[in-house]
């Protein structure tokens, strides 16, 4: 089979450097580049830039591109509905689109009874409605959220988000009545029974510094995105379900990352056999069109008085179209279990590398969710950032973009479009592969000389 990649300038190419310092000068700062190539077209799990040189995509738009760039059913439904009508809001003139979505969304929930949905933009807008729709269904204020957990960077989400640099520092103050409990981590975790451990800590919070009966939501991931592709024990999500239910508070999944196949089934929680009452999702819901939304219990997501959730925006014709063309790709192509076909295919390459290399802490995931933690060695599980940063610096190189993860930025990550095919995953493993040979063997030898 052909490769690929196909680099025809060095990287990045002039092309892309004379545009990056347009950039420089003209958009702000916060706004740095992760890869300094400028992207002309994309297909599937493929990104060519403006110097025609041909790369392999794993970041997958932060998750976005579950069916790939430009899937042909989503262009095709985006294209039909550009000619009829881009905007009303769906409150001022409602459109049939809007309707079918939260159809078809809700009749795949794992959550049982009559359920409901809302939409809206971006998957911080998802958390920030969810919280205000358990505030008013139970008339409470606060709301537990855990460690390295990621939300979003409006102000509720970026308060329930863990993570200081960069999502936090100076951007204080924060919005009031948040509480932080420990998720279980295995890897790193100091005690011997990880999920018990955790559930105790969350419990002693609610007689040291919250009253459960002030307690309207716990919100978790039930795979951590940003914190690191960390997978909880089954029993710690479980024994959520159960304090939750004691004290009648409201379960909060963020599937933002992990919904949408990306472990192998549509929504992440279905891993762990609870249900939670409320679920919001984004990203890979439209393809990158943007689209967000909450589902859940109806009763709940009827408690939201009229016109206290909403804006301008949400819901867009473009994004529900979008949103439906997604699912009939997920359902018509078998992209759940091309999922997890794919994932056992990554794992297995990333295990061998683990049997060889010291730096390699842990290989973990669900389905092809998957990410490799890299460490200065397995005794001390230090974490080591520049070792990761190697790897995707090699990785750029040799034309395959990849993402970090991780508080400490010591974890690769894998975003691979479920439609990509064996041939360009093998390819971009072997590629991942030799980025790992040169990181770790030149950390090795930075360590031998220090």
């Amino acid at each position: 089979m052909p490769r690929t990649v196909d680099l025809r300038t060095e990287i990045p190419g002039p092309k892309s450097r004379e545009i990056v310092a347009r950039k420089e000068r003209v958009v702000a700062d916060a706004k740095s580049l992760l890869t300094p190539i400028v992207l002309d077209h994309a297909h599937g799990c493929v990104v060519t830039d403006v110097d025609g040189n041909t790369f392999l995509d794993w970041s997958g738009g932060i998750g976005c591109l579950n069916v790939g760039h430009t899937n042909a059913a989503v262009s095709e439904a985006l294209h039909a509905q550009i000619d009829r009508f881009l905007h009303t809001d769906f409150t001022i003139v409602p459109y049939e689109s809007y309707v079918e979505l939260a159809e078809r969304i809700t009749a795949r929930s794992p959550i049982s009874g009559p359920n409901k949905a809302a939409f809206f933009n971006s998957g911080a807008e998802a958390v920030e409605n969810a919280v205000k729709i358990a505030r008013h269904a139970t008339g409470r204020p606060a709301v537990i959220a855990f460690d390295r957990a990621f939300h979003g960077r409006t102000l509720m989400a970026m308060s329930l988000t863990s993570k200081q640099h960069p999502y936090k520092a100076g951007m204080g103050p924060f919005a009031p009545e948040v509480y932080r409990a420990p998720y279980p981590y295995p890897y790193r975790w100091e005690g011997d029974d990880p999920a018990g451990e955790a559930l105790d800590a969350l419990r002693r919070m609610l007689v040291t510094h919250v009253a459960p009966e002030s307690v309207a939501a716990i919100i978790f991931e039930p795979v951590q995105g940003e914190g690191g592709f960390v997978v909880p024990p089954a029993e710690w999500v479980q024994g959520l379900r159960e304090i939750a239910t004691e004290h009648g508070i409201v379960l909060i999944c963020d599937e933002v990352q992990s919904g949408y196949g990306r472990t192998g089934k549509l929504f992440a929680v279905e891993h762990f056999g609870i249900e939670p009452d409320l679920i919001t999702i984004a990203k890979s819901m439209a393809a990158g069109v943007p689209i967000s939304g909450v589902f859940g219990r109806a009763e709940l997501m009827d408690a939201a008085p009229d016109s206290s959730i909403g804006g301008t925006f949400v819901g867009s014709p473009l994004g529900c179209v979008a949103g439906l063309a997604v699912l009939d790709e997920i359902d018509s192509k078998g992209l759940l279990a091309r999922g997890t076909e794919t994932g056992e295919r990554i794992r297995g390459r990333f295990e061998e590398w683990a049997a060889r290399h010291e730096n390699i802490g842990e290989v973990r995931g669900l389905g092809p969710m998957l990410a490799v933690e890299f460490v200065t060695d397995r005794s001390s599980k230090a974490p080591a950032p520049e070792i990761a940063s190697a790897v995707l610096e090699h990785a750029l190189g040799a034309g395959l973009i990849l993402l970090k993860a991780g508080i400490h930025g010591n974890c690769v990550r894998v975003l691979v479009s479920l439609v990509a095919t064996d041939e360009q995953i093998d390819e971009a493993l072997d590629i991942f592969g030799a980025a790992v040979e040169a990181a770790v063997g030149a950390s090795s030898l930075a360590t031998t000389a220090g």
